[in-house]
């Protein structure tokens, strides 16, 4: 067993809404590491989280009954662990908004004032409405549209500003630079050498929302509140802080920003609708667990102890820790939260927030070689105060070929030895799981470009279809790692990922088995890649999906969506494992689901199946018959209507929608190929084709042919060889509802 098959990928519940300052943070599915934990120690045990890059991560291990410490450094981050393990209820978030609501702003209340930012008129009536939000084009100095709902007429969406709204934005520009120098002095002071990269932060911040955000800042400070409403009004602060920047693109698209950069067009969100819609995003009824700054005690039950400060710092407390776990999300770079979060730690708790970005705010651009060595960094000091026996379970989030080739190099510098690894698609978190290396200072082992090119081959025969370069990238390092071979003696981290990446990308691109499919020869992470055809093909991973999803549906006629992923996975470990995509497909053409249950639906139980199987090659023979070809049974599910004993036509009949595997069978046959399968299988033979162009140009002419067409020729008095290939076109297979997800 390799590194790359070594463990089932863990399944987890997707979020039904998105988290506060989701687009910053890494996208991971609940459960996931709590599920882990849970086949590898005992509860009230103690667990490091080194990064603290996730709030959610550290609550979800406190409340499955472990006691957690986590290094975070960032005061944003700091603010949602202790809002994630300590949540106030949806009434105070109420409450307190309401409270802001009705204090006052001159002789108005503060709602009132700050809505009459974002005014507008309704195209329809007239009336003044308060816009949701004005769209920009980069560069200029006047919003070109408008989105607003009338509620008094009912007209709304999108429409062109009107000249008023053109002369709003400027009058509110000409007097902002009182309200920008009061938000600029919360940050850093006037002779501060970082103020001018905190003017260049707040750039991405229009006058009205920087009125907008001035205003409401200043009366967090004067509004007299309980310690429970004071940190429910911080939190959707804070969510507002990040819905008046201009890094949301229009048309929106759910962005995920790495760099301040401002989309070509964008919008500028109402701020005080930003506070009312945040209320549902950071309210929850979960059970609070313990919170305690270090190092103060936690009870066995479980809980979270926040170190405020680096790794480095935790480190030189932890010689002789109790850890029995390492659980984190290896954090990526990320200059615009990292910079973001300097502005909005300096305006809800003051300028000595701040000190831990001043880096981050000098820093303009984060390569990988830098991000691998910074990782090192701080990844040799966790190798230092661990136990030989404990194990570091890893999250990477959106993982892309550099980010895991400079993670994987900076822990094998750091001392730690890869164990396995498992990735479900590139829009999923890839898990890791390290231990201390065993062989340090043994001799270099060298591992040739073969060695890596067998490992990716493998990975792209037992998939049996094109493959995305992440996968094959993987499964190159997955081999480096194996041997030891991510960084050799004396060689720097910086090198270490430059000639990692290049041979990779050799082993790929000069490998004469593998081709490029719908991709660019410059860029390799483009298109997909699979091994060229050598005539002994192996079944496709859907296809064995398929088999595995019906058997479970069998023998478990109630179960979950995620009852069924926690089954699958351990059959289809590490890289080989099946996208939640490929498994709702499957269900979809062969389940019925009711309130989250799922059973296989009664027409596709076998005996069922095994007698429409039959009925079909009795409609083909007769159909056959009337018009004049002669038929005959060539295999069980393999028919021929021939004329002068020459085929003309095939029938290929399946209850399942194993394509691949029926036309690979049939590469040798001359005639018309026909597969006749039930309507619920065309959707799924049609997610397969769109998902694998190797597998379209294999069925290149090949025409599919409904349980139900067939049944519908009986019914047709005169029937002629024109007639049937009209009807045979008529009825198409296509994609049905609910099968979008192609990965």
């Amino acid at each position: 067993m390799t590194i790359s098959d070594s463990f089932p990928y863990i399944p987890g519940k997707t979020r039904e809404l998105p988290e506060p300052l989701g687009r910053f943070l890494p996208p991971l599915e609940d459960g996931m590491a709590a599920a882990w934990l849970a086949g590898h120690v005992q509860a009230g045990a103690w667990v490091l989280d080194p990064f603290g890059s996730s709030p959610r991560l550290a609550a979800e291990m406190a409340r499955a009954g472990y006691r957690v410490v986590v290094a975070a450094n960032n005061p944003v981050g700091r603010f949602q662990l202790e809002m994630n393990a300590n949540p106030p209820l949806e009434t105070e978030y109420k409450a307190a908004l309401a409270d802001l609501a009705v204090s006052p702003k001159g002789d108005e209340r503060l709602e009132t004032h700050l809505q009459a930012l974002y005014q507008t008129q309704c195209a329809n009536c007239g009336q003044q409405v308060p816009a949701q939000a004005f769209l920009w084009r980069k560069g200029e100095d006047v919003p070109y549209a408008r989105i607003y709902e009338c509620q008094a007429c009912g007209e709304g969406g999108e429409r062109p500003a009107t000249a008023a709204d053109e002369e709003h934005a400027r009058k509110i520009a000409t007097s902002a630079g009182l309200h920008r120098a009061r938000v600029l002095e919360r940050v850093v002071p006037l002779d501060d050498p970082d103020r001018q990269y905190v003017e260049e932060a707040l750039n991405h911040y229009l006058p009205r929302q920087i009125d907008a955000l001035a205003t409401l800042i200043n009366r967090l400070d004067g509004l007299q509140l309980t310690k429970e409403r004071h940190r429910a009004l911080t939190a959707l602060l804070l969510s507002a802080c990040d819905a008046a920047n201009t890094l949301w693109p229009h048309p929106t698209e759910r962005p995920r920003p790495k760099q301040l950069n401002i989309p070509t067009a964008f919008r500028e969100n109402n701020v005080w609708l930003a506070l009312e819609e945040s209320v549902h995003l950071w309210a929850d009824d979960k059970t609070p667990v313990p919170l305690v700054i270090w190092p103060q005690k936690l009870p066995e039950s479980g809980g979270i102890c926040v170190f405020e400060g680096r790794l480095k710092d935790l480190a030189a407390h932890l010689k002789e820790a109790p850890f029995q776990a390492v659980v984190t999300a290896l954090p990526r770079p990320n200059q615009a939260f990292w910079t973001l979060s300097a502005l909005w730690a300096g305006w809800l708790w003051g300028s000595e927030a701040v000190e831990p970005f001043r880096v981050a705010l000098r820093r303009r651009r984060y390569d990988w070689d830098w991000h691998a060595e910074a990782l090192q960094a701080a990844l040799r000091y966790l190798f230092e105060v661990l136990s030989p026996e404990v194990p570091f379970f890893g999250f990477l989030p959106e993982p892309e070929p550099a980010f895991l080739t400079a993670a994987l190099v900076a822990t094998e510098a750091s001392g730690f030895a890869l164990q396995g690894l498992a990735l479900r698609t590139q829009h999923d978190a890839v898990q890791l799981i390290w231990g201390r290396r065993q062989d340090l200072g043994l001799p270099d082992r060298k591992v040739g470009l073969n060695q890596v090119r067998n490992s990716i081959r493998r990975i792209a025969s037992e998939w049996g279809e094109p493959v995305t370069y992440l996968r094959l990238h993987i499964a190159g390092l997955a081999a480096l790692a194996d041997a030891g071979g991510l960084i050799r003696p004396q060689q720097s981290v910086e090198q270490a990922v430059k000639q990692t990446q290049a041979s990779l990308q050799q082993a790929v691109s000069n490998d004469h088995l593998m081709e490029h499919l719908d991709g660019s020869d410059q860029n390799l992470e483009t298109g997909l890649w699979g091994l060229k055809s050598d005539g002994d093909e192996s079944e496709s991973l859907p296809d064995r999906v398929e088999v595995a999803v019906v058997q479970f549906l069998l023998n478990n006629p109630k179960c979950s969506f995620l009852d069924i992923q926690r089954a699958l996975n351990p059959k289809f470990p590490g890289l080989l494992t099946p996208s939640k995509g490929i498994i709702r497909a499957v269900l979809n053409s062969y389940g019925a689901e009711q309130n989250g249950s799922w059973r296989l639906r009664d027409e596709d139980l076998p005996a069922h199946r095994r007698d429409d199987l039959e009925e079909m090659k009795q409609l083909i023979e007769a159909i056959g018959l009337r018009l004049d070809f002669s038929t005959r049974r060539m295999e069980d599910n393999l028919l021929a209507w021939e004329e002068k004993r020459k085929p003309i036509y095939f029938f290929h009949l399946s209850a399942s929608a194993l394509v691949g595997r029926i036309a690979s069978q049939s590469q040798r046959l001359s005639g018309q190929n026909l597969l006749v399968l039930p309507g619920g299988r065309a959707g799924l033979a049609a997610y397969k084709q769109q998902r694998n162009p190797a597998l379209r140009e294999k069925l290149q002419g090949w025409r599919f042919v409904k349980f139900r067409l067939l049944r519908s020729l009986t019914d047709i008095p005169i029937l002629t060889r024109q007639t049937w290939e009209e009807q045979i076109n008529s009825d198409p297979i296509e994609q049905t509802r609910g099968q979008l997800m192609m990965f």
